[in-house]
């Protein structure tokens, strides 16, 4: 299966049709590539906050607001865009209001079949929670893309490896990461994230990103970071996992995972992370005990 993942320059786009416009000529250059899945960043559609006012989208409460009018046409388009293309589409994501004054961070997945399913973001970033607006999801998934089952971990939530190794143990060995972070140490972060979970879990994992600078909106002001593609860092496989990386020009990452090989290799593996979990589960680790020296004191 061959996967692009995007590092995504965010415009200003005068209305949704130009929108639309520049995702067709994006997803179609992924198809083109011979892509099957393609992913976007997280955050994508605050990109449309560009069609109002400057009160409107300089104001993170009143910009989630006025995106929502836009949802329907967002599903609409994303849908057509995937049967289309014939692409796995996962459209960054959308924050969706959930009543009650609150949104929830959503990607939303889309089928070339022309089905719908989504993720929403788990674990909340210092950001979100400041805006006192954004509610974490509650639920985990995986999804079956043509026999290859995967994951969606919404960018911080790429960090913590038990909801992750729930998506592995429902069979997920695809994790995909649409992300959007604002500093180095957040875009490091994101990716040594991605490369953990693909070392402990024996999996492939695939990281959009966004890129350039929007100060006309203080969610996506500033972007950094790389996206890529990455693998077990075992034999058979690059030395760092990396599959595939963006440079400044490029806007895809895009490579070829093939789980019946990933499975194969275990033959000339040097560990078996994934199998070898439950060694740390053990009663005896599950908490640490302070030791005595022994034969003196310690100083």
């Amino acid at each position: 299966m061959r996967i692009a993942a995007a590092r995504y320059r965010i415009g200003m786009p005068p209305d949704f049709a130009a929108f639309a416009d520049h995702q067709r000529r994006l997803l179609g250059e992924a198809a083109a590539a011979g892509a099957q899945v393609a992913v976007l960043p997280e955050y994508l559609a605050l990109e449309l906050a560009a069609t109002f006012d400057t009160a409107v989208r300089g104001d993170v409460r009143a910009s989630l607001a006025a995106i929502q009018r836009y949802r329907a046409d967002w599903l609409a388009l994303f849908s057509m865009l995937a049967r289309e293309t014939g692409l796995y589409v996962v459209a960054g994501s959308f924050l969706l209001d959930v009543g009650g004054g609150r949104y929830r961070n959503r990607s939303d997945l889309f089928a070339p079949g022309g089905g719908h399913a989504f993720q929403d973001k788990l674990q909340l970033t210092g950001f979100e929670k400041k805006t006192g607006v954004i509610a974490p999801g509650d639920a985990l998934q995986v999804f079956d893309l043509g026999g290859v089952r995967a994951g969606i971990a919404i960018c911080y939530d790429i960090e913590f490896p038990l909801p992750v190794r729930a998506q592995w143990a429902a069979g997920a060995r695809l994790l995909l990461v649409p992300s959007c972070t604002d500093t180095e140490a957040g875009a490091h972060r994101v990716r040594i994230g991605c490369q953990a979970r693909a070392l402990e879990n024996r999996c492939f994992v695939a990281q959009s990103v966004t890129a350039g600078e929007a100060p006309w909106t203080p969610i996506l002001d500033v972007n950094t970071g790389q996206a890529a593609i990455v693998a077990p860092m075992d034999a058979g496989f690059p030395a760092d996992g990396l599959l595939a990386q963006t440079g400044e020009d490029a806007v895809w990452a895009i490579a070829d995972v093939d789980v019946d090989a990933l499975e194969a290799s275990r033959a000339g593996a040097q560990v078996d992370n994934d199998r070898d979990w439950p060694g740390q589960l053990r009663p005896a680790l599950a908490r640490a005990v302070l030791a005595p020296f022994e034969g003196g004191a310690s100083g």
